[in-house]
């Protein structure tokens, strides 16, 4: 299989991105410039975290009319992988992929660390690797990254189990001394209503290698490859 990179002007995690995929998993990558029509035969897309377009106006907010996010749009439609990471789970609220939105961390400050999440559902194609209430050791470099959503929204989320990450303590615990940006429920991830979609805060890219300070992140990676993979 083939993980597709997207680059924008201003990520600054598409190389993270594509190191963690490829030594995670044994699989191939390829970058996908934001201008291209083309997602070049990808089995799987990143959207990455950064800086897109420089987070003018609002985070994501341009980055969702680039070339590249219609084709992304019309590969989730069908089915397709598609994994947004930080910047990227951003992008993909604006994009209308996933819904809700990121506004400004509680306290109004960028945080850079280590935290832990909880597997809140372990039966999708990105965290197949994982057991639901499985604690993962995640960081996270954010200033937007306080998820929010109307309460309706927020209900159809939970009966259909498509909150996937919540912050947590590292034995488990869903407490609010545990939510690092202030995000609605201490939701950390989501995923779209069929389920190959996935928006996280967090980022498994930078954790993918236990020299890195955590290989937590490398379970996301392999699930994906997990789930496009035939076993032999």
């Amino acid at each position: 299989m083939k993980f597709g990179v997207i680059i924008f002007p201003g990520s600054n995690c598409d190389q993270d991105s594509y190191h963690a995929a490829i030594t995670a998993t044994g699989q191939q990558a390829a970058f996908l410039w934001h201008e291209s029509h083309n997602l070049e035969n990808s089995d799987a897309i990143i959207v990455p975290g950064g800086f897109a377009y420089g987070d003018y106006m609002r985070t994501g907010a341009i980055a969702r009319f680039a070339p590249i996010m219609q084709e992304v749009g019309k590969f989730a439609a069908n089915g397709g992988l598609v994994i947004g990471i930080c910047n990227g789970f951003q992008i993909l609220c604006e994009a209308g992929l996933l819904p809700g939105a990121l506004m400004r961390n509680a306290g109004l400050k960028y945080i850079c660390k280590f935290v832990d999440l909880r597997v809140e559902n372990a039966d999708t194609p990105f965290t197949n690797a994982c057991k639901p209430g499985d604690v993962l050791r995640i960081p996270i470099g954010h200033m937007e990254g306080n998820y929010y959503c109307d309460a309706a929204t927020l209900d159809t989320l939970k009966r259909q189990n498509r909150i996937v990450l919540r912050y947590s303590t590292p034995d488990g615990r869903i407490t609010p001394e545990a939510n690092p940006n202030g995000s609605l429920d201490n939701i950390a991830g989501i995923c779209n209503e069929g389920r190959n979609v996935l928006g996280l805060m967090p980022h498994p890219d930078r954790c993918s290698e236990s020299l890195l300070g955590s290989s937590d992140g490398a379970k996301i990676f392999k699930s994906m490859a997990a789930a496009l993979v035939p076993t032999r």
